[in-house]
């Protein structure tokens, strides 16, 4: 599964996923936190939060470390895959 990624006020996205999925763990603007709350997500004040690949960032200042988590779960996910298919091909 390849990462989703989302930045500030992105929560009717965030909200129609966690519901679909469980229970998330996001991060957002402040003034966002009781929205997510009442849709059934944990909010935390963290610069990025990863949720199963799922990552969110509170602001426009914290988008040097959001950038380098997004690229950092994608290598990860094509490392998955990449392993996955290997493990696959070597078995027939």
């Amino acid at each position: 599964m390849l990462p989703i990624q989302r930045q500030i006020d992105c929560r009717d996205r965030v909200l129609a996923g966690g519901r679909r999925r469980g229970r998330r763990t996001v991060t957002s603007l402040p003034s966002l936190q009781t929205d997510l709350r009442n849709a059934g997500a944990t909010w935390v004040d963290e610069e990025v939060v990863v949720d199963n690949g799922l990552v969110t960032s509170r602001k426009p200042e914290d988008l040097p470390a959001f950038c380098a988590k997004l690229v950092e779960e994608i290598a990860e996910a094509r490392h998955a895959q990449h392993v996955g298919t290997g493990a696959s091909a070597g078995s027939n």
